[in-house]
């Protein structure tokens, strides 16, 4: 019997929705950078530039707002339309990250939402598609685990200190 999807809670959506858009935004396109970036192709760049783009969670009630500028993806304020906006649940968009969905089977069944550019949006989902991507392991981002790749690194960069 397959897990139900996890919702956010409409009121923790609520409370979220409330806070400032653009500090989210920064820290989204921190870590898209850190998995992306370096993996797209010049052809591909050269089409995002100029392009604002918007990925909504809507049981959060959070949008992220960024675009491509300088080699990397920067976040900004748009207060209007964006190129392309991709809808969908915070469960859904960790179902894609780990790779458990298929971005064309949440679209066919209403769970994932293109609006705007759709040649823009074929040409993220297809990009997205070919890059392989680590399987995002929620069992990382555990306190233990995280904890202890702190206490590892910090053991490695102690170990080579040498005493006065």
């Amino acid at each position: 019997m397959p897990t139900p999807p996890y919702v956010i809670p409409k009121p923790v959506g609520q409370l979220l929705g409330r806070l400032p858009a653009l500090p989210g935004s920064m820290l989204f396109v921190t870590g898209l950078n850190v998995a992306l970036s370096q993996k797209l192709n010049a052809d591909v760049t050269q089409m995002l530039t100029g392009k604002k783009l918007r990925l909504r969670v809507l049981d959060a009630q959070w949008a992220f707002d960024f675009e491509w500028k300088n080699g990397r993806f920067v976040a900004c304020q748009n207060t209007s339309a964006a190129d392309l906006t991709l809808s969908a649940s915070a469960h859904d968009y960790v179902q894609l990250a780990r790779r458990l969905e298929d971005p064309d089977t949440l679209f066919f069944n209403r769970r994932l939402a293109m609006e705007g550019d759709t040649e823009l949006g074929l040409l993220v989902k297809n990009t997205i598609d070919a890059i392989e991507l680590p399987v995002f392991n929620l069992a990382q981002l555990h306190p233990r685990h995280v904890l202890a790749q702190a206490r590892e690194h910090f053991k490695a960069r102690l170990g080579s200190l040498k005493p006065r």
